[in-house]
């Protein structure tokens, strides 16, 4: 168990937004998510900002933006944390291990991305700094074209999973009409998600565009805090675990379906929090492609290894079935601003715990289990949280 908790949180829209740049995004919750913890401004000993960036601005240097909008903080140590599309989350352990080594009680996690200010020809291309460039760099689409050859390699082991995969894009953009914050909030249908068409083309076959998440813009923040100060506030949730393992960072040297990274870091935190997978009430998992879930199904444990596909079509990670999986409508419909995913899934699963997700809100959850990826798999990050108060 860690003893930090998350007592605070803010979240911008995610999509294409008027916000200018990261220091704007920055602004629009840093000081929101100290208001909504209750947590004065001269309490916060340290700032770790989120920003993978790698082209999308040429401002660089994000942990020094906090201050540009709370001057009280300028004198705060503030770093800028990155690790591909896990950048979120090792930003949040940064901030734990932070506050574990007694070097502060308050922490204020920052996870922001403007991405639609470049051409999307160069998002592309900046997205695939989260690959090994040395091998993958040529793939046709870009880092959709690296998930493209994992889901055929997986329909060549397992059988062709076009169909769930629509299933599951379906599945998060039904339930992304319920979320204020979502980038698409449409439900588009299994129909329209299964058909090629002008409007669904394939991108990275057999991958279509509804199998993969979108460029967006957006920042979200937490505020996390040791026990003793925690007792004092409104909301206290706590992590009864928190993992990162890694993976090879070239697919050509491990089982590209495999995902083994994420089910070490899985196994690690379910043992860790004493827990099985029966035990959690919902799941936000890093759904940057549909494959990608199915995938995550098998390595959390959900399902055996190319037994995926039971997990939709038996409808166990619906909202209302046996483990509701990205209720939030997960990147998919949120959308996929790289430095903000990681909090932002965070940020999900505690207003669910703490009965404050409404129109989103399960049906009185404890235990949420949230898992964020960097690259294809590579960087893997499982957070077990528990609603304390």
């Amino acid at each position: 168990m860690t003893d930090a908790a998350i007592v605070g949180w803010a979240h911008t829209p995610f999509g294409k937004l008027d916000m200018p740049d990261v220091e704007t995004l920055i602004a629009a919750v840093a000081r929101p998510a100290l208001d909504h913890a209750g947590v004065p401004v001269g309490m916060v000993d340290g700032i770790f900002v989120g920003a993978f960036n790698q082209g999308f601005s040429r401002q660089g240097f994000e942990g020094a933006q906090v201050a540009l909008t709370m001057p009280e903080l300028a004198h705060v140590p503030a770093v800028r944390v990155e690790n591909a599309c896990a950048t979120g989350s090792a930003a949040i352990h940064a901030a734990l291990d932070f506050i574990a080594a007694g070097r502060g009680r308050v922490a204020l996690v920052v996870g922001a991305e403007k991405m639609t200010a470049v051409p999307t020809s160069v998002a592309g291309d900046i997205l695939l700094g989260a690959s090994y460039r040395a091998e993958e760099a040529a793939v046709d689409g870009g880092f959709a074209g690296l998930f493209g050859r994992i889901a055929s390699h997986y329909f060549q082991r397992h059988g062709d999973r076009s169909e769930e995969l629509a299933l599951i894009a379906a599945k998060n953009h039904a339930n992304g009409v319920a979320n204020p914050y979502a980038q698409m909030r449409r439900d588009l249908g299994f129909d329209f998600c299964n058909t090629v068409s002008d409007r669904n083309p394939f991108v990275a076959p057999p991958l279509r565009r509804t199998d993969c998440s979108l460029i967006s813009d957006g920042a979200a923040a937490l505020v996390i805090a040791s026990r003793d100060v925690a007792a004092d506030l409104a909301r206290e949730i706590g992590f009864r675990a928190r993992v990162q393992a890694n993976d090879h960072l070239p697919l050509s040297r491990r089982d590209p379906i495999a995902f083994d990274g994420a089910r070490r870091a899985w196994r690690s935190a379910l043992d860790a929090a004493s827990l099985t997978l029966d035990d959690l009430h919902l799941v936000e998992t890093h759904d940057c492609f549909t494959i990608a879930e199915l995938i995550e199904y098998e390595a959390m444990g959900l399902a055996a290894p190319g037994e995926g596909h039971r997990v939709v079509r038996e409808g166990w990670a619906r909202r209302d079935g046996r483990l509701p999986v990205n209720a939030s409508g997960g990147l998919k419909s949120k959308g996929h601003p790289i430095g903000a995913t990681g909090v932002s899934q965070h940020v999900m699963a505690c207003l669910q715990l703490a009965g404050e997700a409404g129109d989103m809100q399960l049906r009185d959850p404890a235990l949420a289990g949230v898992f964020n990826m960097g690259g294809a798999a590579v960087a893997n990050y499982v957070s077990i949280l528990e609603r304390r108060r």
